[in-house]
């Protein structure tokens, strides 16, 4: 927590994402640099209204509102903001089943991540930060069977089947979610390494106006060969955005002295300096990658400022 935060309540990160697509590895990183005792990590799955036999029962997806407690969500980050405790209800991945709800109280910074965090405008408006996770969609998918495999008792056959499943909600109540992120991050192999799932994957900051973002001017590579680059673009909406780049192969040393230079930024957080980027490889060994930390310093800069009070209250 910076120092000097003037910034009386807590500050609210939103990862939206569909299932698999990096949310709780990002989320942790930056959970980390914050400091485990600062912050409170809420995942909106566990506001599902209906448990996984349920869902199958009633043939619809957890993507779907009416499969979850919206107004409880929106109660629950009104009185986290308000400095008020919440008893929070719990969803167990392994078994598909509710558990029994546990007490919650209100932290400096709240990183909420799921699949509706900005489905209404009472969501919307009670995160400082928006964030929205769009991995290559092949890719998604090559997480989601190595995770929900290894992790949630599913075979790969019901994998595939619940993403197809899945594809019409999907459409219908996550994707327009992106339009209300202030950052859409997308992970992605490079060109000419089509089966890159880790420490390699390039990755694209879609940065729109709605954040003061940081000036990124000492650190640019105005012609892409170091690995970070700044370029003015137009989003799949037409509007102009600023496009970051971060390649996948970028030398570890220049990630590392891009670090330095963005921390520089924040010079108020410099007590928060903690490794980044590690993530579990497809052989559940700890990983690192620079695009990553990258990444997840770029998000804690927001957070930090928005402490400091840089930010609309």
């Amino acid at each position: 927590m910076p120092s000097n935060r003037t910034v009386d309540r807590p500050i609210v990160l939103g990862v939206v994402g569909d299932s698999a697509a990096g949310k709780s590895t990002l989320a942790a990183g930056i959970a980390a640099v914050l400091g485990p005792d600062r912050v409170v990590q809420l995942s909106t799955d566990d506001y599902h209204r209906l448990d996984r036999l349920e869902r199958r029962a009633h043939k619809i997806s957890a993507l779907d509102p009416a499969a979850n407690h919206i107004d409880i969500l929106e109660q629950h980050l009104r009185l986290l903001r308000d400095g008020r405790p919440i008893l929070k209800p719990v969803y167990d991945h392994a078994s598909g089943t509710l558990g029994r709800p546990v007490y919650v109280e209100p932290r400096d910074f709240i990183i909420v991540e799921g699949l509706l965090g900005y489905h209404t405008r009472s969501l919307r408006d009670a995160h400082d930060v928006k964030l929205y996770l769009e991995p290559d969609e092949a890719l998604r998918v090559k997480w989601k069977l190595r995770r929900d495999c290894a992790e949630r008792g599913y075979t790969a056959d019901e994998v595939m089947n619940s993403l197809e499943l899945r594809r019409a909600a999907r459409r219908e109540f996550l994707e327009p979610q992106r339009t209300f992120a202030d950052i859409v991050i997308a992970f992605h192999p490079p060109p000419d390494r089509a089966d890159e799932t880790g420490a390699h994957l390039n990755v694209r900051h879609t940065l729109r106006p709605t954040l003061p973002h940081p000036d990124l001017t000492p650190v640019l590579d105005a012609g892409g060969k170091s690995g970070f680059y700044l370029t003015l673009a137009r989003d799949i909406d037409g509007k102009p955005v600023d496009m970051l780049e971060i390649a996948g192969d970028i030398d570890a040393r220049r990630a590392r002295a891009l670090e330095d230079l963005l921390w520089s930024l924040i010079p108020e957080a410099n007590h928060l300096r903690t490794d980044l980027g590690q993530f579990a490889d497809d052989h559940n060994r700890t990983a690192v990658s620079h695009p990553l930390a990258l990444s997840q310093l770029l998000v804690t800069y927001h957070l930090v400022k928005a402490a400091l009070g840089h930010y609309a209250v």
